[in-house]
């Protein structure tokens, strides 16, 4: 069996295989109700359906105001649980599990009637607004609103959590230099976060674990370097955090080099001075590439982003190329070589 496809635990959650469908932004929520739709139905149940072991549904956010989009998903009220609800249990009746990642963003809000709020007054760039400063207050209130969103996440069944602290929203801007000039407690940069990851950690049930996202470098002079950044996390990790997915940039309008498996070192560094599982993204769609990175033990679990909004059924074309058994309902197993498919039943076989 290839490593790629090998189960994986972490706490209580068991994955049937090592791919995970990356967190991308659908923008397409109607009514701005935060609601999944039917075409979150239909784009996260064909990747369960696909094979992927892990889903993580896009940036879904913590406020109204915490919006980048009015098209952006939502947990800030009770009344979006069952729309989510809806969603992973079909997920669920394909074999995958599914986590909900949470997030606010902060400087980077975009739509009219958004208004972006930040740690400090300072814009990301000359193309967006600049940000009002969050009052001390403002900011403990956001930390309790993470920890709702968590707790509604589970309530509408999800198995994992993942907060979102990177990329230039709301977390991350509290743990750069380039957007954090404050100088009361959360000028202290891993403040916030650690706030954050206390208030959904005691949201999350003993077994479910917590992964943090974080980008491992901000590709500006003027930004955290690595060696800060693992500094944080190791906070993150002693105050709840059982994994990390490790992306980088988002913070500064800085283009960074890319080429696939331009994130992995990253990944890898911090697994080994952490001594937690790691997971890996970044142009890592190659089947090839992402089987070589679990096998030398870079990172845990690969996050296929681009890769798998151009192929939904990309965990089976790696399976495919790699030599693995293929997961798919009773319904597809007629488009494969019977000794090649391990089978699923779905709801509706």
């Amino acid at each position: 069996m290839a490593k790629l496809f090998e189960p994986f635990t972490v706490k209580d959650l068991t994955l049937k295989n090592r791919i995970m469908m990356s967190p991308m932004c659908q923008y397409s929520v109607w009514d701005e109700d935060g609601r999944p739709n039917e075409w979150h139905y239909v784009h996260y149940i064909s990747r369960a359906v696909g094979g992927a072991g892990l889903i993580m549904m896009e940036m879904t956010d913590v406020a109204p105001h915490g919006r980048i989009t009015v098209r952006d998903l939502g947990l800030w009220s009770d009344e979006q649980i069952p729309d989510f609800a809806r969603v992973i249990d079909q997920v669920h009746a394909y074999g995958a599990k599914i986590g909900i990642q949470i997030a606010h963003a902060g400087r980077k809000a975009e739509s009219v009637g958004l208004d972006p709020v930040g740690p400090s007054p300072i814009a990301f760039s000359d193309r967006y607004r600049t940000p009002r400063e969050l009052s001390a207050d403002e900011i403990q209130s956001l930390v309790g609103a993470y920890g709702q969103a968590a707790r509604r996440a589970i309530a509408a069944g999800a198995d994992t959590v993942e907060i979102h602290g990177a990329h230039g929203y709301l977390v991350h801007q509290f743990m750069s230099p380039l957007s954090n000039k404050r100088v009361d407690q959360y000028g202290e940069y891993s403040r916030f976060g650690t706030e954050v990851v206390e208030a959904v950690k005691s949201e999350l049930p003993h077994g479910v674990p917590l992964i943090m996202r974080l980008s491992a470098t901000e590709y500006h002079p003027h930004g955290y370097d690595f060696a800060e950044l693992e500094q944080m996390a190791r906070q993150y990790r002693d105050h709840g955090v059982d994994m990390f997915d490790v992306s980088s940039g988002g913070n500064a309008p800085v283009v960074p080099p890319f080429y696939p498996g331009y994130q992995v070192p990253y990944a890898d560094r911090l697994r080994r001075a952490l001594g937690v599982p790691v997971i890996a993204v970044g142009m890592l769609e190659s089947p090839a590439l992402a089987e070589s990175v679990v096998q030398q033990e870079q990172a845990d679990i690969v996050a296929i982003a681009r890769g798998m909004l151009r192929d939904p059924y990309w965990a089976n074309t790696a399976a495919q190329q790699l030599g693995d058994g293929i997961q798919v309902p009773e319904e597809y197993d007629r488009a494969f070589a019977h000794d090649f498919v391990r089978k699923t039943r779905g709801p509706a076989s």
